[in-house]
């Protein structure tokens, strides 16, 4: 069985081979079950045009896949750089049971990859981002979640 060091190797070697097939940005990321990994990632986002395609949402995805389930549980992430705002929102949805990161993002920051401006968006009016926000017809767009209270064969997540 792996330990902890040979994970957050395979996550950083995971990192240097997207890297340098020129699949996307130094990031990696692996998630391990039961001391197996159980899925893999690495960044995509400039070879798929996908700016979701960050490492742990890939690794998030092949985990996914391969356990036949949404959800991570009883699952480690190993991923070579703290998560970024948008990859920390996808851990928390797959409720792995632990997170460990190597570099953190002020080394990512360092390296042009700053994610901080998302963090001070966050607490902002929705009409002072960046990206203006606005609220428009909840009247109607409030129906979804009406129906699904009603629904009795849903699967809750």
């Amino acid at each position: 069985m792996k330990d902890k060091k040979q994970f957050m190797k395979e996550a950083v070697e995971s990192a240097l081979k997207g890297m340098n097939n020129n699949e996307g940005g130094p990031f990696g990321c692996v998630i391990v079950k039961d001391g197996k990994i159980v899925g893999r990632g690495n960044n995509k986002v400039t070879s798929t045009n996908d700016p979701t395609a960050h490492a742990e949402v890939m690794a998030i995805r092949d985990a996914c896949k391969n356990l036949n389930s949404f959800q991570l549980e009883g699952c480690e992430i190993y991923t070579s750089c703290e998560p970024c705002p948008m990859c920390l929102g996808a851990i928390y949805w797959a409720r792995p049971e632990k997170v460990y990161f190597g570099s953190n993002h002020v080394d990512a920051a360092n390296t042009g990859f700053d994610d901080e401006f998302i963090y001070k968006e966050i607490p902002l009016p929705y009409n002072e981002r960046s990206i203006p926000f606005e609220q428009y017809g909840r009247d109607i767009a409030i129906q979804p979640f009406e129906e699904w209270t009603k629904k009795e064969k849903k699967i809750p997540y």
